[in-house]
């Protein structure tokens, strides 16, 4: 396929009509409030295999000759394009060998060999599993599903900018996460030739930012390194066709840190009660943190949802602990009888949920006759916390924070 045409990507959503689900399109009227704008939600996440990467992963193999299938797929990805174009092979009932990095989520690893793939695990980043691959791929002779860097994979991924503009009129926005640029090339290209007046902006981590300096600079740049936990978007080098899309029809790229990242993936899980991944919350993160212009109706396609549930947790306390309401207080008190409780007591009455208790009398700086206690708590909010040591102020606790 010598470049990449509007027709192209409408063929595309008539080939996968019956495989892909047409995803939910939802307005969130919290996220509206905060970003001061209309915001509409693209759920990509509740797509099959949990991303949209199924999309252009089948649109790909759906084109193979029959030789080509006869000899199988290859591919590289962080997971998600592993669990597409796993997916997509097992329905062609072709072979399909994945590399993945040693550090992409297990969640992803697990649902990748479910699919029925043979997962190759290589390097830390998707660049590293990229080199392994296309050494396979000359040694056994599968045919290379691109992960983002090739027309008709970013055909497929278009199809979603095709959807949004069917379901939603007077559309004035669209945000999109961006790694390799398969998925906001495809977009960008689709809507624009439809409603040239849409903006599209992409996203990405600040550890990761080939694809905007790329855009900053009108030509290709890379990074020594991928640092981002959105594993989904980390990628050190962008796709050349994927570049050359974007330069002429993206309006602009920007980047958030990966504590906006987490803090987003905090905040979909509590409010809008969606799991996504990093990769996916990016695109809310900027509109949150006002790093998308703004006005009428903008669409954030919240791009995945394969995320680990140990990663999860880990997310979760640390927001709690950021937002104050997960803390840890320390006081010393006499060592006698009652006198725990009566310091339990102090802060029950304060509505504060005790979670855990350790009380050390035999530490080096603990003076003889008292106790060191540390209670881990459960508050409202920082407000909460400043009552909480107040009120053990007044009733003689030496209370502070750890």
């Amino acid at each position: 396929m010598q470049g990449i045409t509007l027709a192209d990507i409408q063929q595309a959503h008539r080939a996968m009509y019956d495989v892909v689900h047409h995803t939910p399109l939802d307005k969130s009227t919290t996220f509206s409030s905060m970003a001061g704008y209309e915001v509409y939600l693209k759920l990509e996440n509740l797509q099959k295999t949990g991303s949209f990467k199924i999309r252009g992963a089948y649109n790909k193999i759906h084109s193979l000759n029959s030789e080509e299938k006869l000899k199988g797929v290859i591919a590289a990805s962080a997971g998600n394009h592993a669990q597409g174009v796993a997916y997509a092979a097992r329905m062609a009932n072709i072979k399909a060998t994945i590399v993945m990095p040693e550090a992409a989520p297990l969640a992803k690893i697990m649902a990748t060999r479910g699919y029925g793939a043979e997962v190759v695990l290589n390097g830390m980043v998707y660049d590293d599993a990229f080199q392994r691959a296309k050494e396979l791929e000359k040694e056994q002779g599968q045919t290379f599903i691109q992960a983002f860097n090739d027309y008709q994979v970013i055909a497929g991924q278009g199809t979603i900018g095709l959807e949004i503009l069917e379901e939603l009129d007077n559309v004035s926005a669209i945000v999109v996460p961006v790694g390799g640029g398969g998925l906001i090339a495809g977009i960008a290209l689709a809507v624009k030739q439809l409603a040239p007046h849409v903006k599209i902006y992409g996203v990405q981590a600040q550890g990761a930012p080939a694809m905007y300096m790329s855009k900053q600079a009108h030509t290709r740049k890379t990074t020594p390194d991928a640092m981002t936990f959105a594993d989904g978007i980390a990628v050190k080098v962008p796709g050349d066709l994927t570049f050359d899309i974007i330069d002429k029809y993206v309006d602009d790229i920007v980047v958030v840190d990966d504590e906006a990242i987490a803090s987003t993936i905090l905040m979909m899980l509590e409010r809008a009660k969606l799991m996504v991944e990093g990769a996916g919350a990016v695109g809310l993160a900027a509109i949150l943190n006002h790093k998308i212009p703004g006005s009428g109706k903008v669409v954030n396609i919240v791009s995945g949802g394969n995320v680990d549930v140990n990663f999860i947790s880990r997310i979760i306390e640390r927001g709690l602990v950021k937002a104050g309401r997960r803390i840890k207080i320390s006081t010393f008190i006499n060592d006698r009888p009652g006198v725990l409780q009566q310091l339990l007591t102090v802060i029950a009455d304060t509505r504060a949920n005790v979670i855990h208790v350790s009380h050390n009398r035999v530490e080096q700086n603990v003076p003889i006759g008292q106790a060191v206690v540390e209670v881990s708590l459960e508050t409202r909010d920082v407000l909460h916390t400043e009552q909480i040591l107040t009120n053990l102020r007044q009733y003689g606790y030496n209370a502070r924070m750890i």
